[in-house]
């Protein structure tokens, strides 16, 4: 009689870097960003009033489209920062820009009407989550730990002592 044991088919999960995680969390960020902006474009009468000149209650200028660049254009940075900056620039980086981008995501509200309040707060909401996973991940970033082969090298760098004989 035989017995046949089996083991789950266990899948590979390897540590992904906290710059990935972060830059992942930026993009994820600038396309809700946009897509929000998006479908803001599909409430009745939101075209008849950008072609009046007006965007949620504020007159369009160029200080306007400048702020809207501004918005957009500070996810898109922190996606490059993020996988390119030394870790501890990186870290202070990311809880400073994620730290104030909040407010400015909450501030979306402005110019919201009652008909769509759960749709602002879902989205704000959502926004907020993925920054709080980007504090989150940078306050959390983990110090340098050495690997065994950093340790063995550092080892064989190190001269050969004698036991002392007492």
């Amino acid at each position: 009689m035989t017995i046949r044991t089996t083991t789950p088919n266990l899948l590979d999960n390897p540590p992904i870097p906290v710059q990935a995680k972060i830059a992942a969390a930026w993009t994820s960020l600038m396309f809700l960003i946009l897509y929000i902006d998006y479908f803001h474009l599909y409430q009745p009468g939101e075209i008849d009033s950008i072609r009046g000149g007006v965007i949620f209650e504020f007159d369009i200028s160029g200080t306007l489209m400048s702020i809207f660049f501004v918005v957009i254009a500070i996810p898109t940075l922190m996606i490059m920062l993020s996988m390119t900056l030394p870790a501890r620039v990186n870290r202070a980086t990311n809880l400073v820009v994620a730290s104030l981008y909040i407010p400015a995501c909450v501030f979306n509200a402005a110019g919201a009407t009652w008909d769509y309040a759960f749709y602002y707060a879902l989205t704000i909401g959502v926004e907020v989550l993925i920054l709080a996973f980007i504090l989150r991940s940078a306050w959390t970033w983990p110090g340098r730990t050495a690997s065994p082969a950093t340790l063995a090298a550092s080892l064989d760098s190190e001269p050969l002592r004698t036991p002392q004989l007492a």
